[in-house]
């Protein structure tokens, strides 16, 4: 009936055991909540930006009683600026770059959808230059974005 020196009191080789598993333990873990939530947070922030960044280049354009067209595929934008300056997408090029970049990046060939957004106080001249280069080289599904008027 006599106790040993490391008996059930704490004392002695007992608390360096538990000592010893502590430390592993705590560097096994990895806490990985902090991570998801940031992980979380960015990628609603991504999901709110992504529907602003469809298009680039800042165009104030003109409002008409059109109904919104359907559309599964983005289509090829030009845009005509206040300055007369053209836009493919939101790559400024001269006039005389339209069809051949066209040519490079229509998918579906000659019925490629193309919309032409010219600024309200873009040159009427500008635009319609634009739109004669693509009908004569061949494209036939030409679009004017718009925007639907606001009942005031």
């Amino acid at each position: 009936m006599g106790m040993s020196a490391g008996g059930a009191n704490g004392s002695g080789g007992g608390r360096r055991g538990r000592r010893g598993r502590r430390r592993a333990g705590a560097i096994s873990e990895i806490n990985v909540t902090p991570l998801v939530d940031v992980m979380l947070v960015l990628l609603i922030i991504f999901m709110v930006a992504a529907p602003m960044m469809t298009v680039g280049v800042p165009i104030d354009l003109p409002e008409t009683q059109a109904k919104a067209m359907n559309s599964d595929t983005q289509p090829i934008t030009i845009s005509v600026n206040p300055a007369g300056e053209i836009y493919l997408q939101e790559t400024p090029i001269v006039i005389d770059e339209v069809v051949p970049k066209l040519e490079a990046i229509a998918t579906t060939g000659y019925n490629e959808r193309i919309y032409v957004r010219g600024d309200t106080a873009a040159a009427y001249g500008v635009v319609m230059k634009v739109m004669a280069r693509i009908s004569s080289a061949g494209y036939k599904n030409i679009g004017l974005v718009t925007l639907q008027e606001q009942d005031r």
